[in-house]
């Protein structure tokens, strides 16, 4: 095991650099720069403004300096936002993303497990098509229908929690909702992959056995079942996780939360190079981290598993 991790680490340097190249040449690709508007900037202007970013050299130029100054821990200027930096940009959106994905991961898989197993138990009766048929609405109704029915239900006509805005942790209320909205998809998901790993693993022999036996369910389901059930939803948390802490777009437009995901996406469409290669990186670190930790979990649970 510590072999694979050490060969999974050292591989991290050589995934983070294709992805940014493969961003950084796509997004100079695009039509348009960050400078670019209606009004057309007078040329001495604009060619003062290109030099100073580098924009006036070579992409690949432009390319190997992104990389001096990455290797710095410096992710450069914003475009723009006027004298901020992408690392003060970044360093306060994550924040902000990560709660309120943490949240929402926590609600989506306490409900997802929970789901996926009282399903699996009940396979092919009334239960069972209730908890997957609520599962598929989860997995098909948008987060922009989701999030203004919420609001209009608990926070306008019942009024138990505030309708939009971000306070941090000091005042959780503004987060039950956002959770909740972003929480759904991801919790329809690890319902399904769990009943079906739930119901592979209870027509499994052992299992007959451990009926024959006499022993209760509960055992039979929580020290017998659940490991091996669970193991394809661990190998969906990986990604689930990188995906569900940088944040949506959509749920932070709806609930006003300052988060990464609208960074990421008003920098792609302003054409901001800097502030989107920056949550690139923070976003691919995500991925590879958590999907280590997902194999490590999956190895642990499962010993037929064997990383060489």
């Amino acid at each position: 095991m510590s072999k694979y991790i050490i060969y999974r680490l050292l591989h991290a340097p050589l995934v983070l650099f294709i992805l940014l190249a493969i961003t950084f040449f796509l997004m100079h690709a695009a039509p348009g720069g960050p400078f670019s508007n209606d009004r057309r900037l007078d040329p001495e202007i604009e060619a003062a403004i290109q030099a100073k970013y580098n924009l006036d050299k070579p992409v690949y130029i432009q390319f190997f300096i992104y990389l001096r100054d990455l290797a710095k821990g410096d992710f450069g200027p914003s475009y723009k936002h006027k004298n901020i930096s992408v690392n003060q940009i970044i360093g306060t959106a994550f924040p902000q993303s990560f709660i309120l994905g943490f949240f929402a991961f926590i609600i989506a898989l306490g409900f997802g497990l929970t789901a996926g197993i009282i399903s699996a138990l009940n396979h092919n009766n009334y239960l069972d098509f209730s908890v997957m048929s609520l599962s598929v609405i989860g997995l098909s109704l948008p987060t922009f229908i989701i999030g203004p029915m919420l609001q209009l239900g608990f926070a306008i006509h019942w009024q138990l929690v505030p309708i939009a805005g971000y306070e941090g942790l000091s005042a959780p209320q503004y987060l039950i909702l956002p959770a909740i909205t972003l929480s759904l998809p991801f919790a329809a998901r690890i319902a399904r992959l769990m009943r079906t790993g739930m119901i592979e693993i209870l027509s499994q022999d052992f299992i007959t056995t451990a009926r024959a036996k006499g022993l209760p369910d509960y055992i039979i389901v929580f020290r017998h079942a659940l490991r091996g059930g669970i193991l394809p939803v661990v190998s969906y948390l990986g990604p689930a996780f990188s995906q569900i802490i940088t944040g949506s777009l959509v749920v932070e437009k709806i609930f006003q939360i300052p988060g990464l995901g609208r960074e990421f996406v008003e920098g792609a469409l302003n054409r901001d190079y800097t502030l989107v290669m920056g949550t690139v990186i923070v976003y691919g670190i995500c991925i590879i981290i958590f999907n280590l930790v997902s194999d490590i979990i999956y190895g642990v649970l499962d010993p037929r598993v064997c990383y060489g």
